[in-house]
């Protein structure tokens, strides 16, 4: 059983003007939320670890996920507010985020939720501001430690400034996740932002000798590039008609992690064991399943007969 941990809110979109001022389109979202949604869409069991309000934005998230058929058991309950991110789209498609969460239900996640996490989940996923803000970032560093020995741990820094401006806290949190995280998935977008002047190669041997056993980085229409401590692999980007590309970085996320969990490779020791083949095809799934959801607005993530 997988578990991702993290926020969960609603993306709102402009769909256009009014004579008094702009409709507005709210959607459910939140990078977390997402991967979450799309491990569901294709087939895996899988529990959201993350506060949801009791507020009705909250109901409908919880709503979302239910229809998914996302595990409710790791959810936590609080009557804080649900954080609100308004997103514009530029002419290619390159969503900006303007977050409203000071004091949101996303953060609002005490040690005592810890209990909610069943034992047989084995595999996690963390990622996004959650792992940035208090104080729910110090129950999923708890989390962490308690499970990294013994399940695997995946990690998408998935920066934004907008929420914690502080470039050296996103990378201290990355420094601490180095030794105990299994699989890192970062675009070159963050890597621009975090290490603007290193190259990425270099950067993939640092995490792969502090423990990391594959590292991948999205590159959006250049396609994706990935190292184990055997393999260097790249593959290009799926061509597409884009819409937008809110929530490709979950849908490559939940696609890598699916291929894994059909192929057997959800541990440090399988993913170290991928023969270049492998990875080059997990990398392909991920990528077909990212350009699906660049083709339709929002994250609207593909389901796996999408991909068959």
């Amino acid at each position: 059983m997988f578990v991702v941990c993290g926020e969960a809110l609603m993306d709102v979109f402009a769909s256009g003007e009014t004579p008094s001022g702009l409709a507005l389109d709210a959607r459910i979202g939140g990078s977390p939320f997402n991967v979450a949604i799309g491990l569901a869409r294709m087939g895996q069991p899988v529990g959201f670890f993350g506060g949801l309000s009791t507020d009705f934005l909250g109901d409908r998230l919880r709503q979302a996920l239910a229809a998914e058929g996302v595990d409710p058991r790791t959810q936590h309950t609080t009557p804080a507010r649900t954080t609100v991110s308004l997103v514009g789209v530029d002419a290619q498609g390159v969503p900006s985020y303007a977050f409203y969460g000071e004091g949101g239900a996303d953060r609002d996640v005490p040690p005592s939720a810890l209990a909610r996490v069943p034992p047989e989940a084995r595999a996690f996923h963390f990622g996004s501001f959650a792992m940035v803000v208090e104080p729910v970032d110090a129950t999923q560093r708890a989390l962490i430690e308690r499970e990294h020995t013994r399940s695997l741990i995946s990690y998408d820094p998935n920066v934004r400034l907008n929420v914690e401006p502080s470039v050296g806290t996103w990378r201290e949190t990355l420094a601490w996740m180095l030794p105990r995280t299994h699989l890192l998935k970062v675009s070159d977008e963050d890597l621009r932002l975090l290490y603007p002047d290193t190259d990425p190669a270099t950067l993939a041997a640092e995490w792969l000798a502090r423990g990391v056993a594959l590292v991948v980085v999205t590159r959006g229409g250049d396609g994706a590039l990935a190292w184990t401590a055997a393999h260097a692999v790249s593959v290009p980007a799926v061509p597409t008609t884009l819409v937008d590309t809110v929530g490709a970085g979950d849908t490559f996320q939940c696609a890598l992690l699916t291929w894994l969990a059909e192929h057997d490779a959800l541990s440090a020791e399988a993913l170290r064991a991928l023969p270049k083949a492998s990875l080059e095809s997990a990398l392909a799934f991920a990528g077909r399943a990212a350009a699906i959801t660049c083709s339709r607005r929002g994250a609207d993530l593909p389901r796996r007969s999408e991909l068959a």
